[in-house]
């Protein structure tokens, strides 16, 4: 059984105990998000597609930790004028671990702190003491 969901903008071909690399998720390690945007759905041979969406089915995935991407450099400049300019930029990203797929929308309880999953970027702020 596998599933294609949609999460951050971007598709991803999901199965039971895979690890998928997403955009930034609020979530905490180690809770459970729930991914309801399902685009395609195998069910042992057959095959639904949805329209945009399949309903009722829903892929529960845990969050392993956040990370950060590779580096990349965004270098601008115009020719014969003496001017350049270098730009950084690292992408926050949460690693997840699919746990199980239902095509019916019953979830299996896993017994952890349980979210919803939203393609916002994770801000923390510290107090000082």
């Amino acid at each position: 059984m596998y599933a294609v969901v949609k999460t951050g903008g971007k598709q991803y071909r999901v199965s039971k105990d895979d690890t998928i690399m997403v955009e930034s998720i609020k979530a905490e390690a180690g809770a459970t998000v729930y991914l309801d945007d399902v685009m395609l759905l195998d069910n042992e041979g057959s095959i639904t597609i949805g329209t945009p969406r399949v309903e009722g089915a829903i892929v529960s995935a845990e969050v392993v930790k956040h990370a950060r991407g590779p580096k990349l450099i965004i270098f601008r400049r115009k020719r014969r004028k003496n001017h350049r300019r270098i730009q950084g930029h690292r992408q926050d990203l949460t690693l997840l671990k699919i746990l199980d797929i239902s095509p019916d929308g019953k979830v299996k309880s896993v017994g952890k702190k349980l979210s919803k999953a939203d393609g916002d970027r994770t801000t923390e702020t510290k107090k000082a003491t």
